[in-house]
């Protein structure tokens, strides 16, 4: 794809104790996303299909408009940051996915979202 349509993104995720219910099998991770536009062309963020995995290999696919309720458009330079969640059934998980750009241009392209890991904090010991 050309420079023109660059879109960089960075995910961190933490384990949410407090919406968890370990005895029963429910653990929630929270995640913070940041969307940076580093091409030339402004950009709207359309739609986002994401892969969500836990420890057993089960895959759950989520598909829906935009994030968080906006479809924001980034202008070269420009960042969007937004923080979600998601559950898994097991201490530990993947996730990855993609955007779903629509540029300035007409030009309709898909954003990387880098798999990134679900962790139990305690499982890293």
């Amino acid at each position: 794809m050309s420079e023109k349509y660059r879109i960089e993104v960075e995910v961190s995720a933490f384990f949410v104790e407090e919406q968890s219910d370990i005895a029963h099998d429910q653990y929630a991770f929270g995640y913070r996303v940041r969307i940076s536009n580093t091409g030339s062309l402004g950009a709207t963020l359309i739609s986002r299909h994401w892969l969500i995995s836990n420890a057993h290999g089960e895959q759950q696919e989520v598909r829906g408009q935009g994030v968080i309720g906006e479809q924001p458009h980034l202008a070269p330079g420009q960042v969007f940051e937004y923080s979600s969640w998601a559950q898994l059934t097991t201490p530990w998980g993947q996730m990855r996915g993609t955007y779903q750009m629509h540029a300035d241009d007409g030009q309709r392209f898909d954003a990387e979202i880098p798999e990134f890991h679900l962790i139990l904090p305690r499982m890293l010991h």
